[in-house]
């Protein structure tokens, strides 16, 4: 039957069946579209997104190149076992590696500035902890990634850096930043060029296997028959697969507008990556803090939470900048997809249908892998 609306030209040349149908742009989406052209030269494939651009977390995030902060790595240790945490460890570098060899450093402003870890006023405990654990982590790194002395306390550093409230700081100097915005716009000009076809405003409402194909409802009423599809919504795949155990996190963001004579250079984590902050155009850009109301922040609905929101104002005010003055630019939010497990979702659900989900705040580290593999399970 045609569909309502639909001209001869734009289902021939647009909607007609692919052989792949990604649903979501971000960088799972994108390496997707890559990885299957690059084993399918004249396959047919076409990503459909609901948002102009990618707005769940893929240009959303604060561009870090990271893979772990070093009291994140000890946490993870009380919740697994040392094996599983050095997989993790060596995905997320491996998927760094990944994606700069795809995209380029000089295209996305690959910056390998190392991270900074800080521990404030009262987290002397957790310091000691951490201080203290820095041989064992420096073993597990080096078998993880193949880096020698990754971590080291660096306290000269916090005046440099022009810090408040801060007591202490570990380093770790095999972590970087990129520009988010430029890698986005490289990966999208790369399936462009290899003849892969986005549509951006298109929201899949439904999606059914049936007949030897994969069937998506769309919200204007068409529908879209593929070959095979792939899941890539991370926080969102809940929408299309309930029973996927991937729950939504929103996470708040500020950007200052340009402050001169800045001294914070570099990239930045406290309270176990759960805030984080770095410069950007002699700007401050500081997110995080859904732990400080986790139960309201596992949404996916865009906004800011006037909690968290007050939170990063003091941060902002008593840590990074202290006796600065600074306006704040603007806010935004974006949405991760986490669970009881850091371990990505990538599962077949059937022949036709693959969801590749659950990046765990660490979509710029695993994303291009986790695209890889989404496309390894259907060929």
């Amino acid at each position: 039957m045609p569909q309502p609306n639909l001209s001869y030209w734009e289902q021939n040349s647009f909607i007609g069946r692919p052989d792949l149908l990604i649903i979501g742009s971000g960088i799972v989406g994108l390496t997707a579209a890559l990885e299957y052209r690059r084993h399918f030269p004249s396959a047919k494939i076409l990503i459909v997104e609901k948002s102009p651009i990618a707005a769940g977390g893929s240009t959303r995030n604060a561009g870090f190149a990271c893979f772990g902060s070093i009291s994140e790595i000890l946490a993870d240790l009380e919740n697994h076992d040392e094996q599983t945490v050095i997989d993790l460890i060596k995905s997320r570098w491996e998927g760094l590696a990944r994606l700069r060899k795809l995209v380029g450093d000089e295209n996305m402003d690959y910056q390998p500035t190392g991270n900074f870890e800080i521990f404030r006023d009262g987290d002397n405990t957790l310091f000691e902890k951490c201080h203290a654990a820095i041989p064992q982590l420096n073993e597990l790194m080096e078998t993880a990634i193949g880096q020698k002395y990754v971590f080291k306390e660096q306290p000269n550093a916090i005046q440099h850096q022009g810090l408040g409230q801060t007591q202490h700081l570990i380093w770790n100097k095999s972590e970087g930043m990129i520009h988010t915005g430029k890698m986005m716009r490289k990966l999208i000009d790369l399936a462009r060029q290899r003849d892969i076809l986005i549509l951006n405003g298109v929201t899949v409402e439904n999606l059914v296997t049936e007949n030897s194909q994969v069937v998506a409802k769309l919200n204007n009423d068409w529908e879209i028959k593929a070959t095979h599809a792939i899941v890539a919504t991370n926080g969102f795949a809940h929408q299309l697969l309930p029973d996927i155990p991937v729950r939504p996190a929103r996470n708040l963001v500020l950007v200052t507008q340009p402050i001169i004579g800045l001294k914070i250079k570099g990239a930045f984590h406290c309270d176990a990556g759960y805030f984080y902050f770095r410069n950007i155009d002699n700007r401050i850009l500081l997110g995080g803090g859904r732990h400080l109301d986790a139960i309201n922040e596992e949404t996916d609905e865009f906004g800011q939470n006037k909690v968290i929101k007050t939170a990063l104002v003091k941060f902002l005010k008593e840590v990074i900048l202290p006796q600065r003055s600074h306006t704040i630019d603007r806010w935004w939010s974006g949405i991760l997809g986490v669970g009881e497990q850091k371990k990505p979702i990538i599962e077949k659900q059937n022949d036709r249908l693959v969801v590749a989900a659950r990046m765990g705040g660490m979509g710029v580290a695993i994303g291009s892998s986790v695209g890889v593999s989404a496309v390894e399970k259907l060929i």
